[in-house]
């Protein structure tokens, strides 16, 4: 069976793991407006479309098209990363974001230090 944008958009959301309020609340539109993009009751703007793509690291020739691979050039680990992100609350995605952004911070000032002492 040859899946179209809308079966993409359902098999994305099953792979990360997530289902349609947890997916919706993260590109901006209710349960009920996915729900009825999904069933093809409503329509699926160029917007969503785009939301979707970045949200989610998605190829965006994949979802329009079925071309190419799911995510942008990711590895195992970084589907993996992405799927437990995905799962998070926005709250505690932003404290993993802050969190990660103090750890470069701290990675280059170790790496300055050493670069120092060679």
């Amino acid at each position: 069976m040859r899946m179209n944008i809308l079966d993409r958009i359902r098999h994305l959301r099953k792979t990360l793991g997530i289902n349609q309020k947890e997916f919706a609340m993260k590109i901006g539109l209710t349960q009920t407006s996915l729900s009825m993009i999904e069933t093809d009751k409503s329509v699926l703007t160029e917007r969503n479309i785009k939301l979707i793509c970045k949200t989610f690291t998605v190829n965006e020739e994949w979802l329009r098209c079925g071309k190419g691979e799911m995510f942008d050039s990711l590895t195992v680990f970084e589907r993996k990363l992405l799927k437990v992100f995905g799962q998070l609350t926005s709250d505690t995605q932003k404290l993993m974001v802050d969190f990660a952004e103090n750890l470069l911070i701290i990675q280059e000032k170790q790496m300055v230090k050493k670069i120092d002492r060679d």
